[in-house]
């Protein structure tokens, strides 16, 4: 526990009532991480009282199959509610036609109309967009469900390398884990950047994490084009990603003037064919960083990208994050700790 001699002295401040709605199917982390800093929040100042809640104030079993008891019904919760924070979980929870959908939506819609902030984690955001609260808004999910999710809710602009997004008192955490930075700028804006630093060093997690989350995804863009031509083109490009991929190649392989193509490639795809092939090129890159111990000059070469500096560039305009950094990151599995050197590990006890 964080010591909170340092908070005794401040003046009282109001206690906030922070609700986190939970269903079932939700994943365990998505409420776990806000909890836990909500909670820590509250032990150095006071200032908060966390409620899990549920439709009907029954148990819901998690994505991994636990039981979760919550401390109160969502209908129950009628006093004024600081924060509302949507778990994540079953995207089903909020976008079938059953019974329960609706009545989880109308009851974050309720919570929500007289909330301070409304907030959500991971596919939370599903349920916040199926309510219409996020509509007109910038968010942010998991990057594998933010295609689903602009396709469900064309009214929601979605982001899909924003680990956070704050648009006026909604925010938007993209996965498990950013849940946890989430709640600490929530706790950052009540309280400071001191307190919330200091609950951030305590889970072993920077206050602003290195990055988006394009970093972590393991495509470079969904490509589930119609067009036979402009189909053509994206497989030439996944094929053999250090090609030659000009406008006007790809467009001699799709069948159109390089005028139309870049036209009809922007709007299918949404982003030009020279932006798209530089993503589909990082995304080579981060397999030959992961998987080979290959320097990276040779990365560049063997990726398309020509010289390091390219490459290097390509990365920071995609992942916001320097080649050399990634491979430390995502190389291998963080190191344990052993006691003793290898020859002292490998030796193995001497025989009475």
């Amino acid at each position: 526990m964080i010591d909170s001699a340092a908070a005794a002295d401040a003046a009282p401040k109001p206690v906030r009532l922070v609700v986190i709605a939970v269903y079932d199917g939700v994943q365990m982390l998505d409420l776990a991480g806000p909890l836990d800093v909500f909670a820590e929040a509250a032990g150095c100042t006071g200032g908060y009282r966390v409620l899990v809640a549920s439709p009907g104030g029954r148990p819901v079993r998690a994505s991994g199959g636990v039981r979760i008891a919550v401390d109160t019904a969502l209908e129950s919760v009628t006093g004024p509610v600081d924060t509302l924070v949507v778990a994540g979980g079953d995207e089903a929870a909020a976008t079938d036609a059953s019974d329960a959908a609706r009545h989880l939506l109308d009851q974050v819609r309720r919570l929500a109309a007289g909330a301070r902030r409304v907030a959500s984690v991971c596919t939370g955001a599903f349920v916040l967009a199926a309510a219409g609260l996020l509509d007109g808004r910038r968010a942010t999910t998991h990057w594998s469900s933010c295609a689903e999710l602009a396709a469900l809710f064309p009214a929601v602009r979605v982001d899909p390398d924003a680990v956070v997004v704050r648009d006026g008192r909604v925010s938007t955490a993209a996965a498990t884990t950013a849940g946890i930075d989430l709640a600490l700028a929530l706790v950052e804006e009540d309280h400071g950047a001191d307190l919330a630093r200091r609950i951030g060093k305590l889970f072993l997690v920077y206050l602003r994490r290195p990055g988006g989350q394009a970093q972590f995804a393991t495509t470079a863009r969904p490509a589930d084009v119609g067009h036979l031509g402009l189909r053509a083109a994206v497989r030439a490009v996944a094929d053999d990603p250090a090609g030659d991929h000009r406008t006007e190649r790809l467009a001699e392989r799709a069948r159109m003037s390089p005028r139309h193509f870049s036209r009809a490639f922007t709007r299918d795809l949404g982003v030009t064919p020279g932006r798209y092939v530089e993503q589909v090129r990082v995304r080579a890159a981060q397999r030959l960083l992961e998987e080979t111990d290959a320097d990276t000059a040779a990365v560049a070469r063997r990726s398309g990208f020509g010289s390091a500096e390219t490459m290097r560039r390509a990365f920071q305009r995609t992942l916001a994050v320097a080649p050399s950094a990634y491979r430390e990151r995502f190389r291998t599995a963080c190191p344990i700790d052993h006691h003793g050197g290898p020859a002292e590990r490998a030796t193995p006890p001497a025989t009475p």
